[in-house]
């Protein structure tokens, strides 16, 4: 439902599926706060174990527009017994608590600071159906209606959504309007309607779309020419291949023939998987693959050969938590390093952070042009916040009139006239060599390649002389690409300042609405968002201006700061790590807390030349 609210307006809803955190909850004296359905920004949170363990699930309506997750719970809906006291213990101050008071629960369960509200659902459940199955179903429907009273939620709104769940079945949507309303009237004869929070209508939410990051990534390698993708299933990256497949079918699909101009293979690992990309590319299909850390780890060999042997790959990674298992179904930003110089020996490698699914798409199209123009592995990073979570973001563009940059390609008349082909030799100084699709020429061009030692030639060759010119070829070619990659985004501050903050990928949203809650307390922070490596010259340009630059990140070992220090000869004094970790997703809250306290911990100055207090 499209809408929008004043400022300050925002609250935090866990529900059964849930665990979160948000801004203090207004208490029973409060003024109340009127949200709109405007700006919705769930977060599921679930768990890997098969055994079923509990499932969080959080939902976030912000009038500012805020898309992250903001720290704190206003509302719980405490439904699972075996997390009680966790659900209990992140409720704001002033907060409220929804459980089923069916049963009664002793005093000492719940806190003084909160606000609790009991609704007998299963009692309710047991009064009016004899089925087990709808006693459990229908107390999923009966506390949506009794909150619907509580937020004061539009009832024909989730009447209209519920009868186009059940569209054809009439029966199942009647019994779940049924349900829906005995929860709703039972409320609202029982209980203080609405609450101090409570959602207005509005319609300010414009055109934009609601779609998970993995979804947008799928469509984008359509749009950027993919007919290749070679996958092995992992958490949290299937659903982008299943996403591909599905544009696939509609798109790639000849209608009169039905024959499918695409190939789809689930490889038996993912060392099998880019094999299989690497072939195809070096045949001249757009190919890649989707995975996650593990499955990085494990394509570290062939990485390299694509590097070496200079084959388009791109490479879709759906970061999680590790190392090793780690907590597969938990998001971090922990394969930066990895990504950026996988394989043995000295590589270096094109990365793309997207910070949500519009640039999943865009970057998921550009990813190829990049990876055809300078003929090595591009990886974009996405995490499972991004990939598998719903974002409400802008809607996606694209230019009919955009053509595919296959880059350095030689053709069969070119070759026929007699131009010069090396296939590593660099004839304009941009470190980029041409390169010939297999068949091009019955005699001419490149027919195979390998990964060992060669000459501009290709003619295989260990002699020392040879290896350095074509190492530090590949070593321009990365130079060239700093002005090819997407360029990092610079948000200045409302006054001049010495504080910088660099971030990237998810952490985006989080850091905008830090940035404005800084703001407010007098703290003025500029802010400068990547969006790829390798860095473009800004990002030097950013530190050098600013005494004190924070680096904020989701995994443990500080990495796109590592990848920064390392690359850009940045003394790490001059880089302050923000770091958060533990498998959800970074709040605005976190990344205030921690700026803030250090900025006035250190008495920060704001601009060069002002007085000390």
């Amino acid at each position: 439902m499209p809408g929008v609210i004043n400022a300050t307006n925002d609250f935090v809803v866990n529900s059964p599926t849930s665990t979160a955190p948000a801004r203090p909850a207004p208490t029973s004296s409060s003024p109340s706060r009127s949200c709109a359905w405007a700006f919705p920004s769930p977060r599921a949170t679930s768990s890997s174990n098969i055994q079923g363990l509990p499932t969080w699930f959080e939902v976030r309506v912000s009038g500012e527009g805020h898309l992250g997750r903001r720290g704190g719970v206003d509302l719980m809906v405490a439904m699972n017994p075996q997390t009680w006291d966790r659900d209990v213990a992140e409720i704001d101050a002033g907060g409220y608590l929804f459980y089923d008071s069916t049963r009664p629960l002793p005093r000492s369960r719940f806190r003084e600071d909160i606000n609790v509200i009991g609704v007998p659902l299963t009692e309710m459940c047991n009064a009016a159906y004899t089925d087990a199955r709808q006693r459990q179903l229908f107390k999923n429907i009966m506390y949506v209606g009794a909150l619907s009273a509580l937020l004061q939620i539009d009832p024909g709104v989730v009447e209209t959504l519920l009868s186009e769940a059940y569209k054809g079945k009439e029966k199942l949507a009647k019994s779940n309007r049924d349900a829906f309303h005995m929860g709703r009237d039972w409320a609202l004869a029982n209980l203080a309607c609405p609450l101090g929070l409570r959602l207005e209508r509005a319609d300010k939410v414009g055109e934009r779309i609601y779609v998970d990051g993995n979804s947008a990534a799928g469509l984008g390698a359509v749009y950027g020419g993919a007919t290749v993708c070679a996958w092995y299933p992992i958490t949290p990256s299937t659903s982008l291949a299943e996403g591909f497949e599905k544009y696939c079918r509609r798109f790639r699909t000849e209608p009169d023939t039905g024959k499918k101009r695409y190939a789809i293979v689930q490889a038996e690992d993912e060392l099998a998987s880019i094999g299989i990309v690497i072939g195809a590319a070096w045949n001249g299909a757009r190919a890649f693959t989707a995975t996650s850390g593990p499955g990085i780890s494990l394509m570290q060999e062939f990485v390299g050969l694509s590097y070496f042997a200079e084959i388009p790959s791109v490479i879709f990674d759906v970061q999680r938590a590790g190392p090793s298992t780690g907590m597969p179904t938990r998001t971090q930003q922990s394969d930066v390093l990895a990504a950026a110089y996988a394989s043995h020996g000295d590589t270096k490698h094109i990365v793309l952070f997207p910070e949500d699914p519009n640039e999943c798409f865009q970057f998921g199209a550009d990813a190829f042009d990049i990876a055809d123009r300078f003929q090595q592995p591009v990886f974009v990073l996405l995490d499972l916040d991004i990939g598998m979570n719903d974002w409400l973001c802008e809607p996606f563009a694209w230019d009919d009139n955009r053509r595919m940059d296959r880059g350095k390609v030689m053709t069969a008349e070119e070759l026929e006239a007699g131009k010069v082909f090396g296939r590593y030799l660099d004839a304009d100084g941009d470190g980029i060599p041409y390169r010939t699709y297999p068949g091009t020429h019955p005699n001419k061009g490149a027919f195979f390649t390998r990964g060992t030692s060669r000459d501009r030639f290709a003619k295989y060759t260990e002699v020392g002389a040879a290896y350095v010119d074509n190492m530090q070829r590949l070593l321009q070619k990365f130079e060239t690409a700093k002005g090819v990659v997407p360029h990092p985004i610079l948000r200045r501050a409302a006054e001049p300042t010495r504080v910088g903050v660099i971030y990237y990928g998810s952490s985006s949203a989080a850091m905008q609405e830090a940035l404005t809650a800084l703001e407010a307390e007098g703290i003025q922070v500029d802010a400068l968002r990547i969006r790829a490596f390798p860095f473009h010259r800004d990002v030097d340009a950013f530190i050098a201006e600013h005494d004190t630059v924070f680096v904020v990140e989701q995994n443990r070992d500080a990495q796109l700061r590592t990848l920064i220090m390392n690359e850009c000869s940045i003394a790490p004094q001059q880089l302050i790590p923000v770091l958060h970790y533990d498998g959800t997703p970074i709040t605005a809250r976190f990344i205030r807390a921690a700026i803030g306290d250090k900025v006035l911990a250190n008495k920060v100055l704001p601009f060069a030349g002002a007085a000390a207090e």
